[in-house]
């Protein structure tokens, strides 16, 4: 029984012996295609930071033009503001010497009503027409004489300031808009003097884009950036005024052909 016995331990000890290199090999193996996946992945990531870095760049020009353009149209709100000012501080100067000589100070008045018309026309499109309108209304009293130059000048200058709040307030409004050639009254949120979005009662959402010497009212189509106006309008429901907010096209451009 004892020969048997080492017999059999020594075909167990020369059977290892046998597959030990067999195991070996297949754990080399193994070792390989672990490392060859690790490289693989690796290099996948460097590739998708490499893709992630180019669109962080394009990203960064978009929003310096973006931010080149807001500056732009902000500096032109400002020099307006700032001719009006003259205009109307010439005014109340003539209107102040008109004790002593009677001049009449209604061709200056006609004057800075121009230019504020001309500012209104050429700004956001909010509540434009009526704005407008009222602007005429007193330019005409003023030519037709049933409306006193010092009476006038009180209603301009209320114009102006008028003019400076609206580019300082945000909020939500409701007017009519034209989409497909077709009016229909529509919720807008007015961001100063910068930028205006909407919502049309069938769930359309946009922003209003500069247009040549005028604005269109843009859809928005992508879904993501839909949600985003939404969001933006909910915020101005609960009174939500300040804060981050990321939003397509958040400033009004000029169409680039």
């Amino acid at each position: 029984m004892v020969p048997e016995k080492k017999c059999i331990r020594t075909l167990v000890a020369g059977l290892w012996l046998v597959a030990l290199p067999a195991f070996a090999s297949q754990s080399e193996d193994a070792m390989v295609k672990s490392i060859m996946k690790l490289r693989n992945d690796v290099e996948s990531l460097y590739t998708k930071i490499n893709e992630n870095k180019e669109d962080y760049k394009a990203q960064m020009k978009s929003f310096m033009m973006q931010r080149a353009d807001m500056e732009a149209q902000i500096n032109r709100q400002e020099t307006a503001m700032k001719l009006l000012r003259e205009e109307l501080n010439k005014a109340k100067s003539k209107l102040a010497s008109m004790q002593h000589d009677n001049e009449d100070i209604t061709p200056t008045l006609i004057r800075a009503i121009d230019k504020l018309d001309s500012v209104i026309a050429g700004g956001i499109p909010f509540r434009v027409a009526d704005r407008r309108a009222e602007l005429k209304k007193i330019k005409t009293h003023l030519q037709d004489k049933t409306l006193s130059p010092e009476k006038g000048l009180s209603m301009v200058w209320a114009s102006y300031d008028d003019m400076i709040r609206l580019t300082k307030e945000i909020g939500l409004f409701r007017q009519p808009i034209t989409i497909d050639g077709k009016e229909k009254l529509a919720q807008v949120a007015k961001l100063g003097s910068i930028a205006l979005y909407f919502a049309t009662p069938d769930d359309r959402v946009g922003y209003a884009l500069r247009s040549g010497d005028g604005y269109r009212y843009k859809v928005e189509t992508d879904e993501a950036k839909a949600q985003q106006i939404v969001a933006l309008f909910d915020a101005l429901k609960k009174q939500i005024r300040t804060g981050y907010f990321t939003l397509p096209n958040a400033l009004i451009l000029e169409e680039r052909q």
